[in-house]
């Protein structure tokens, strides 16, 4: 099926231009909206899409609409939001001066708290939906960009996201609806928790999995968090093929079990990085407030006490200055004091 709404990526990055991209080739109108940098990479190369089981397309230069400026929203029908957390009241500006009125507005952006920020810049005007990326997309210059872990983008179910679903089923950027999208967005924020054990080990993923005191370190982030979420009666949803509760006691298993049996089930390739760890190379501010520290926040609502997820927050923003990766047993002792 070709076709469907109108579409903008807001903030088409690595994420955006690879979700962006893989709707476009499933005959979906797109228009990017970015930075200048990487709309002159587009500009030259085009777009080369291609993921970890052997799907790719190729989007020539001429017929890749990559702009960069909010004027493009006015045709948009759908809005995928994909800028940095932090950047979301100044989207939403851009959105509510630029955009037409009615258009549904997804949130494809990490944390839990863009939506609330979203829909008071939006006053009402438009249709705000969460959305949900459980996947990485690495950058390889040249317009190349790499889906390296499996999963499926989600939405809330309305009826533009409906459409736009029917429309790209099937491909590596497919979306599925769900009406409990809070959920799943509290279950996601618990597995981007190694977002910032990723981008403070300075490894791809898969290499930084395979080392047990990296994983002691997102294990206790992990059940620190699922802790606070049962005393704020949050249920977090299962997010890939492993429930909430069952990951941290399966990352925090010996290396020959962890490595020969899970890791090997999971879909992650050799290029696969944190968008955290992306951000750390190039020297731009990360969104460890937008997860662990969306953890701190919880806690310090129910006065309540987030050691392991300070401390990760704390060495995130050490990094942001400059501090050099650590390794696995150093991380260890910065956190868990062991």
């Amino acid at each position: 099926m070709t076709g469907g709404p109108k579409v903008a990526i807001l903030g088409a990055g690595s994420v955006g231009c690879f979700v962006g991209g893989s709707w476009q080739a499933a005959g979906v109108p797109v228009t990017f909206i970015g930075r200048s940098k990487l709309s002159k990479d587009v500009d030259q190369h085009g777009l080369t899409l291609t993921d970890y089981g052997g799907w790719q397309a190729r989007l020539a230069p001429g017929d890749v609409d990559y702009r960069c400026g909010p004027e493009a929203l006015e045709s948009a029908e759908v809005i995928a939001l994909a800028v940095k957390s932090g950047d979301t009241a100044a989207a939403a500006d851009d959105i509510a001066q630029h955009a037409t009125a009615g258009a549904t507005v997804i949130s494809f952006q990490n944390g839990v708290s863009n939506i609330e920020v979203l829909e008071q810049g939006l006053g009402g005007r438009f249709e705000v939906a969460r959305g949900m990326v459980p996947f990485n997309i690495a950058y390889l210059g040249n317009g190349r960009f790499h889906k390296g872990v499996a999963g499926d983008l989600y939405a809330e179910r309305r009826e533009h996201v409906q459409d736009l679903a029917e429309a790209v089923a099937g491909g590596p950027a497919a979306l599925k609806l769900s009406n409990d999208m809070l959920a799943l967005a509290w279950g996601k924020l618990l597995i981007n928790l190694n977002n910032a054990v990723n981008a403070l080990s300075g490894r791809t993923l898969r290499d930084e999995l395979k080392r047990r005191d990296y994983r002691r370190v997102f294990a206790a982030s992990m059940r620190e968090g699922l802790d606070l979420l049962k005393r704020a009666g949050i249920e977090p949803a299962t997010v890939g093929p492993v429930s909430p509760q069952a990951l941290p006691r399966i990352v925090s298993s010996p290396d020959w079990i962890f490595n020969n049996i899970f890791l090997k089930r999971w879909k992650i390739d050799a290029k696969a990085r944190s968008s955290m760890a992306d951000d750390l190379e190039a020297g731009r501010k990360t969104e460890i407030d937008y997860l662990n520290g969306e953890l701190v926040r919880l806690a310090e609502r129910l006065q309540r006490a987030a050691p392991v997820n300070r401390a990760i927050v704390e060495l995130v923003r050490k990094a942001e200055t400059g501090a050099r990766p650590l390794a696995p047993k150093a991380l260890c002792r910065a956190v868990l004091g062991g």
